[in-house]
C-alpha cells in the first residue's frame, strides 16, 4: 500500500472520530437501530455504494463492485447498544437514558464506514466485490441469523468474511489474531424443577423443589469438573433462580436460567443431553421431576487459518510484526459465529486501551470508553485486508 494511500486514511481521522461520537451519543438497542441504520445508509449512499436497508429488520448493506470481476468479501460491523446507564462525563455522552454503546459497536461502525469510503475511492484497483454489512441485534438478538435468513450472503454470493472487535484489554496499537476457536459458543436454557407443596413444619408432607434445586445447582458443575478435560474450557453459569411463595410453605416448583459457554462445537452438541441426565437423576432421587428447555444461542467463533493469514499480513503492514499477538480464547460470545459457520473468515481484536488516559474499563461497563487513535488503525487494517484478499496491489 502506498504511503499516499495511507495518508488518505490518516486524513480521515477527524471524520472517523466524529462518526464514532455521533453513534455513541445516539445509542439504540437491538433491532431498534432506526436512527443508526438511517445514518449508515445515508453515508454509504453518499459514498457511492449500492445500499440495501431493512435486512434482518434494521440491518444495512453497501455493495462495492470492483472494476474487474472476482471474489466477494463481506466485512461486518454490529450496530446495537446495551441497556446500561452511562457514567462517563464526556461531551459525546449517551443522550438516551439507560442505553449506552458499552461494547465498542460505535467504533466498529465508524471504522467500517471509513473503510468503505476509502476502498470505494479506489474501486478501479479492485477485482471482485466487497459487501459492507452493518448488523443489528448482536447483543442477544441473533441479528446475524436474521440477516442470513434474508439473503445477506447472496447476490453476490459471499465467499469470505472479516470483522473486528475493539478491546481495552489491549493497548492501542496492538492487534490480536487467533486461528481456530476465538470466542465461545453461548447457549441459554430454562430449567424447571417440580416438587409438591406442603407445610414447612412437616417437610415429609411435600417435595421441596428449592432443596432439589440447590442440589441441581451444585451438581451441574460436575459437568465442568468431572466430565470435560481441564484443557477444554466450559462455563455453566446459573444467573437466575425463582421459586417459593412464603417462608413457611414448601415450594412446589423452581425456575432456573442458565447459560453454558463452550469453545468445542462437539461438546456444545452434547451439553443439553448431559444436563438432562444429571437433572433426571437428582430430581427423581428426591421424588421430584424436571423440564429443560433450550432458549437459543450461537456457536463458537472459529477463525479460518488462511483468512487469518490475510488479516495478519495486513496488520503487520499496519502496525508492525512486534505489535501482533495471539490472544487467548475468550469465553465471551458473538454472533459473528453465524457468518463464520457459513464462510471462512477472520474475527480479530483491535487494541484501544490506554492506562495513562484512563481507557481501562472493560466492555459492558458503564465507564467503557476508548483511545480513539486506534480507530484509524482499524480502518488501515481492514482496507489492507480487503485488498489482500481480493489480490489487489498490497505492496
Amino acid at each position: 500500500m502506498s504511503n499516499d494511500f495511507k495518508k488518505e486514511i490518516s486524513a480521515m481521522e477527524e471524520e472517523i472520530i466524529s462518526l464514532r461520537r455521533d453513534f455513541h451519543q445516539h445509542p439504540e438497542l437491538g433491532l431498534k437501530e432506526i436512527r443508526t441504520s438511517r445514518r449508515i445508509a445515508d453515508y454509504l449512499e453518499k459514498t457511492g455504494l449500492a445500499v440495501t436497508t431493512g435486512v434482518g429488520q434494521t440491518g444495512v448493506t453497501g455493495l462495492l463492485q470492483g472494476a474487474k470481476p472476482g471474489k466477494t468479501l463481506m466485512m461486518r460491523a454490529d450496530m446495537d447498544a446495551l441497556p446500561i446507564q452511562e457514567k462517563n462525563q464526556v461531551s459525546y455522552r449517551s443522550e438516551n437514558d439507560g442505553v449506552m454503546h458499552a461494547c465498542g459497536h460505535d467504533g466498529h461502525m465508524a471504522i467500517l464506514l471509513a473503510a468503505a469510503k476509502i476502498l470505494n475511492a479506489h474501486r478501479g484497483e479492485i477485482s471482485g466485490n466487497i459487501k459492507f454489512v452493518f448488523q443489528p441485534g448482536e447483543e442477544g438478538y441473533d441479528g446475524a441469523r436474521l440477516m442470513i435468513e434474508e439473503g445477506v450472503l447472496e447476490n453476490p454470493r459471499v465467499e469470505a468474511a472479516i470483522g473486528l472487535h475493539l478491546s481495552t484489554a489491549m493497548p492501542v496499537g496492538k492487534i490480536g489474531i487467533r486461528n481456530g476457536a476465538f470466542l465461545a459458543g453461548s447457549d441459554a436454557f430454562s430449567i424447571r424443577v417440580y416438587g409438591q407443596m406442603g407445610h414447612g413444619a412437616h417437610p415429609e408432607s411435600g417435595v421441596d423443589a428449592i432443596f432439589i434445586s440447590a442440589n441441581v445447582i451444585t451438581s451441574l458443575q460436575s459437568l465442568v469438573s468431572r466430565e470435560v478435560s481441564a484443557l477444554n474450557p466450559v462455563v455453566i453459569h446459573i444467573g437466575m433462580i425463582k421459586g417459593g411463595t412464603a417462608g413457611n410453605i414448601i415450594a412446589d416448583r423452581v425456575t432456573l436460567r442458565t447459560v453454558v459457554r463452550t469453545l468445542d462445537p462437539e461438546l456444545r452438541g452434547t451439553i443439553q443431553q448431559r444436563m438432562d441426565r444429571i437433572l433426571k437423576g437428582i430430581t427423581s432421587a428426591y421424588r421430584g421431576s424436571h423440564e429443560i428447555r433450550y432458549l437459543g444461542g450461537v456457536g463458537p467463533v472459529v477463525n479460518d487459518p488462511a483468512m487469518c493469514q490475510v488479516v495478519r499480513s495486513a496488520a503487520i503492514r499496519s502496525v508492525g510484526q512486534e505489535n501482533i499477538h495471539i490472544p487467548e480464547p475468550s469465553m465471551g460470545s458473538d454472533d459473528m459465529a453465524r457468518f463464520l459457520e457459513a464462510v471462512p473468515g477472520c474475527y480479530f481484536s483491535l487494541g484501544v486501551g490506554n492506562k495513562e488516559k484512563g481507557y481501562v474499563y472493560p466492555i459492558h461497563h458503564p465507564q467503557f470508553d476508548m483511545d480513539e487513535s486506534g480507530l484509524v488503525i482499524g480502518v488501515d487494517t481492514l482496507v489492507r485486508s480487503a485488498l489482500g484478499y481480493l489480490k489487489s496491489d498490497g505492496s
